[in-house]
């Protein structure tokens, strides 16, 4: 795949090798320069790695360039005292999809740090990570589907990209727990044989 990276930041660095170690072609470009570059090599998928503060400039400048592509949003609009900055919505990928009309938003890698991302493949007690996407094109999907599996992960429905909110939730209250409590986050959740779940 041909694939271009708006950002160049840890997350960048991280997926970018990843995706670089699978055979993909890999562009990136950074504020400073590259980034309509990068969006242009982007013909099978590009990441948004660029701060929360700046991506509805970032992709508002690059709406021609991202026209018809699929659109990553690994943003976190996370900002001090672990408070999520789009309380009471949207949520950050729907502004993103508002910003560019005629991208194909897709929200996925926001709950893991970048140190995650560099692991080949990220497995732990032998199960391969599981990356909840959110999105309403399917065609769409099945792209950041594929790159989820170039790492070594599994792909999960989260559902369209009205409920991106859900992930943006989560991933603030993950680091609020990783980061503020120095906590377990993983223990908070049960097996599934004890969610009430059936079937």
């Amino acid at each position: 795949m041909r694939i271009g990276i708006l950002g160049n930041g840890g997350m960048a660095d991280a997926l970018g090798t990843q995706w670089r170690r699978a055979g993909h072609e890999v562009v990136s470009g950074s504020r400073s320069g590259g980034l309509r570059e990068a969006a242009e090599h982007g013909a099978d998928a590009v990441l948004l790695a660029v701060p929360y503060e700046v991506v509805v400039d970032v992709v508002g400048g690059l709406e021609e360039a991202l026209r018809g592509r699929v659109l990553i949003d690994c943003t976190n609009p996370v900002g001090p005292g672990f408070r999520l900055l789009t309380a009471g919505g949207p949520a950050a990928a729907e502004r993103i999809a508002a910003a560019a009309p005629t991208a194909r938003v897709v929200k996925a890698f926001n709950l893991c740090h970048e140190d995650v991302w560099r692991l080949t493949p990220p497995v732990f007690d032998g199960r391969p990570l599981a990356v909840p996407l959110c999105g309403d094109d399917q065609e769409a999907l099945s792209v950041v589907r594929h790159l989820v599996c170039d790492l070594g992960c599994e792909p999960l429905n989260a559902g369209a990209l009205e409920q991106s909110g859900l992930l943006e939730s989560t991933a603030a209250l993950l680091i609020r727990l990783w980061v503020g409590e120095g906590a377990d986050a993983q223990a908070i959740s049960p097996p599934r044989d004890f969610s009430g779940a059936r079937g």
